[in-house]
């Protein structure tokens, strides 16, 4: 399917697929399909990620 997304995997460091998951109140396996880049998450998801990483949607979505 899609390109791995790497930069989440970089921005959640050493947290857990869990812990991260529960924070966003999402499935640890929707967040690793976008890991993973399996699944593209809708724009709501990619706000909340943006905002819980602290950078902007197009940092983690569309800048290679």
């Amino acid at each position: 399917m899609g390109k791995p997304n790497t930069k989440l995997r970089e921005l959640r460091g050493k947290k857990t697929l869990a812990q991260v998951a529960e924070d966003l109140g999402i499935s640890a396996s929707s967040l690793a399909m976008y890991e993973r880049g399996d699944r593209e998450p809708r724009d709501e998801m990619k706000r909340k990620l943006a905002s819980y990483y602290g950078r902007t949607v197009q940092f983690i979505f569309f800048r290679d």
